[in-house]
């Protein structure tokens, strides 16, 4: 199982980046190339819900984006720092209706382009795991 991990700072300029690494990343592994523009726009999706988390938050450490090619499928996991509202808990800053509008459409363009989606979150963090399968390199019989 190999892994690439990629941390940057919470700035929307540098969300770009994570996609065209996703995708280098993502066409080595064996993702399907028809297959490629969707894990882009996911990680894109994703690196944007996070980088706006933290910027709401005030939190300046890093996002962190995991690439984990496995045997038969390929995961990217995007992390945030951002302190999540627990079911019940409506403390925070800023408006809990609109933050959560916003959050529910990003996740759900993201469902719609990810058949395996795995989203946590809690008051020490949150992430999203995103998997695709894979498809062996050929074999060459010589």
């Amino acid at each position: 199982m190999a892994t690439v991990e990629l941390r940057f700072s919470a700035l929307p300029e540098h969300v770009r980046t994570a996609r065209l690494v996703a995708a280098a990343v993502a066409r080595r592994a064996g993702v399907d190339e028809a297959v490629l523009d969707e894990v882009r726009l996911a990680v894109g999706e994703a690196c944007t819900r996070a980088v706006g988390l933290h910027q709401l938050g005030g939190i300046s450490a890093p996002v962190k984006v995991l690439l984990i090619e496995e045997e038969k499928q390929f995961s990217i996991e995007v992390g945030d720092e951002a302190p999540h509202a627990v079911p019940g808990d409506h403390a925070g800053a800023g408006d809990p209706d609109t933050e959560a509008e916003e959050d529910e459409m990003g996740l759900a363009v993201i469902s719609g382009l990810v058949d395996d989606v795995e989203v946590s979150a809690g008051e020490h963090g949150g992430s999203i795991k995103m998997t695709w399968p894979t498809t062996p390199p050929p074999t060459i019989l010589v």
